[in-house]
């Protein structure tokens, strides 16, 4: 995992979907680049700045120095751009009777990137985007070109397995958490169940940790398929009680037992857009309970807005991370939180698998004492 070699130029990529934090990296990584006499480039839309450069007016990468990151580390967003089309080992392209099909430009990527002068690339971004970086590092070892690559794990949903936590999680929460509590008010006020579905796709971390904070009455999350009968007889039980209104928060992954995960869209190129559970599940409510029942939908309100401090921390030290592993001689890892440092591990170990919710976990446990309904 470690490759001697002189750094000169490094680029820096963001992909996927935004997530707060995203430019302390960019920050951190310009900053501590620039420190030790590097030159640093932004990748304009990930890799799609680089492959396709007459699209772009500044030619598809911008140069990053200290005047550039001054003041972005607590903006949301990036201040490159992202993307989750345009995955390059697998790029989409119509043909002249408008089929479309994908190839594999990998090669082309890190020929541009050479020519750019390019030694190394921080690629920033979830499992989708981390595996392109191990293909993109993989091709540069079997055809000697020397492009050293390093990955930085990003994603709401904190699903990735080798790192605690991951940047954007806690702001993707806590605004969750504030969005619940203001519908606790008006679910009571009119007597509703007001289902609330929240991002996280095949995990249910953002569910599960918001839910428990508000004092969600259901949470549904993809590790535990549920039963809206059951969902049902608990909100009968506290209308029962005199209490005739109830708060569940799914996650966009839930699915019932013997069921599939709704899936809101699918296209080439791109991984499947989950979405529509929610709907789905207040509308069966509804139709169980004879209670009117409202489905909200925070979607992208999660990825946005200023990130809390722990995510500017965590952005921080990940883009810091990622410039002492190049300087270290490191190659083909991701830098990884381990409490109290930051570690190395291989891409193909960080890929290999997504972390979801221990179903028997400490955070699970509380919730069923608390009386929440997982619908299981």
């Amino acid at each position: 995992m470690s490759r001697n070699g002189p750094t000169e130029t490094i680029a820096i990529a963001t992909g996927g979907g935004d997530a707060p934090g995203l430019n302390a990296v960019i920050k951190a990584v310009t900053l501590g680049a620039r420190r030790r006499g590097w030159r640093v480039l932004g990748l304009k839309d990930a890799f799609n700045g680089i492959l396709n450069p007459d699209d772009y007016p500044d030619g598809g990468s911008i140069e990053l120095d200290e005047n550039t990151v001054r003041y972005i580390g607590h903006q949301g967003g990036t201040i490159i751009g992202t993307t989750n089309r345009g995955n390059p080992t697998a790029y989409p392209v119509q043909a002249d009777d408008g089929s479309w099909s994908t190839v594999d430009r990998t090669d082309e990527l890190i020929d541009r990137l050479q020519a750019l002068g390019v030694d190394a690339l921080i690629s920033v971004g979830g499992d989708g985007s981390l595996e392109i970086a191990h293909h993109i590092h993989q091709r540069s070892l079997e055809t000697g070109r020397g492009l050293r690559v390093i990955g930085v794990p990003k994603t709401i949903d904190n699903d990735l397995d080798q790192t605690t936590s991951t940047f954007g999680f806690d702001t993707a929460v806590s605004f969750a958490t504030e969005a619940i509590d203001r519908l606790f008010s008006t679910a009571a006020s009119h007597g509703r169940v007001m289902v609330v579905e929240v991002m996280g796709r095949y995990a249910g971390w953002i569910a599960l940790h918001c839910g428990v904070a508000t004092g969600a009455h259901g949470i549904l999350i993809p590790e535990i398929p549920y039963r809206l009968e059951r969902v049902a007889d608990m909100i009968r039980q506290r209308r029962a009680a005199g209490r005739d209104y109830a708060i569940v928060v799914v996650a966009e992954g839930a699915a019932p037992v013997d069921g599939e995960i709704t899936v809101a869209s699918r296209s080439l190129g791109r991984a499947e857009r989950l979405g529509g559970v929610g709907e789905k599940v207040a509308n069966e409510l509804e139709r169980l309970t004879e209670m009117e029942s409202r489905s909200v939908v925070l979607g992208h309100l999660l990825r946005g807005g200023t990130p809390t401090s722990t995510d500017r921390l965590l952005g921080l030290r990940f883009g810091g991370a990622a410039i002492r592993a190049l300087e270290q001689g490191y190659d083909g890892v991701m830098v990884a939180l381990a409490p109290p440092t930051v570690r190395y591990v291989s891409l193909i170990e960080a890929t290999r698998a997504l972390k979801t919710v221990p179903v028997f976990g400490d955070t699970v446990l509380t919730a069923r004492d608390l009386g929440v309904c997982f619908g299981d």
